[in-house]
């Protein structure tokens, strides 16, 4: 059985492990207000921008949800939960309209049914070892 709070049943990085070495969840809401508001800036809105913007957000919001079902009841946490499965939704929607996914696992595969919320920890881990320099 799949489980996308855990991770559980899918062939992707578990929340711990692809979020590991993330940036602080309130340093890393702060850059995603920033790449945001360069996204609507002459000349700063490339493909490149417009996908880690894409990224970085589902990821934070999928963090807020794993702490929010974590610390809360379900029927709580219910709207972070929603939230993050949106934005994990509308990155691989992106990635495949845009072919910019970087993981092994593209974002059609059967694999993130019922939830693209492991995608997301598949591509941050992905786009995160790939910019740690």
């Amino acid at each position: 059985m799949t489980d996308p709070h855990t991770g559980a049943g899918f062939d992707a990085p578990t929340p711990a492990a692809a979020y590991a070495d993330a940036p602080p969840l309130i340093r890393e809401i702060s850059t995603v207000l920033t790449l945001t508001v360069r996204l609507v800036r002459p000349g700063e809105r490339t493909g490149q921008a417009v996908r880690e913007q894409r990224l970085r957000k589902a990821a934070v919001l999928d963090r807020i949800a794993l702490q929010e079902a974590d610390t809360y009841a379900p029927a709580v946490a219910a709207d972070a939960v929603t939230t993050a499965a949106a934005a994990a939704h509308a990155l691989a929607d992106y990635d495949r309209e845009h072919g910019t996914s970087a993981g092994p696992i593209g974002p059609g595969s059967p694999e993130w049914d019922p939830s693209h919320r492991p995608y997301v920890r598949q591509e941050y881990a992905a786009w995160h070892n790939a910019t740690r320099t």
